[in-house]
């Protein structure tokens, strides 16, 4: 951003940039689910009222891949925060993936037999974030 931006593209602009870093500091907390004891995801599971946790070796594994992966995610909105005219295309990829994804899991959700609180409020969450995404990036480009 340079010196030139009207006082509206500047403050989409830092909403943006703040909700990205927001955003991107949640899903970074997702490491810790990647270097945790077994034994604690095993509880983390029991205390959210999902019963047992599987104890194949697959579970473990999909339970910290995705968390990586969640963390990988949370970098990128930190790495697109900070140069917003610079990685608009990224931002608009990730909001319109992340739209999409937010659809996927309230079914994925769903058809795994998740709470209805867990469905609901992850699906919306994803959504609402991303589509803020969205909103903040159109409006700074048409003020900008």
């Amino acid at each position: 951003m340079n010196q030139y931006k009207s006082t509206a593209a500047l403050t989409y602009a830092r909403w943006l940039r703040g909700l990205l870093r927001v955003g991107g500091s949640v899903m970074l907390l997702a490491v810790g689910a990647v270097i945790m004891p077994s034994q604690w995801m095993h509880h983390a599971h029991q205390a959210l009222g999902l019963g047992a946790f599987p104890e194949q070796p697959v579970a473990v594994y999909l339970a910290r891949s995705a968390s990586a992966l969640y963390a990988i995610h949370g970098g990128v909105l930190w790495l697109a925060s900070t140069d917003i005219d610079r990685f608009a295309p990224l931002i608009r990829f990730l909001g319109l993936a992340g739209c999409t994804f937010a659809v996927t899991i309230f079914f994925i959700d769903r058809d795994s037999g998740m709470p209805v609180w867990w469905t609901a409020a992850e699906s919306l969450q994803v959504l609402a974030i991303n589509l803020a995404f969205l909103f903040l990036l159109h409006r700074y480009r048409r003020a900008s």
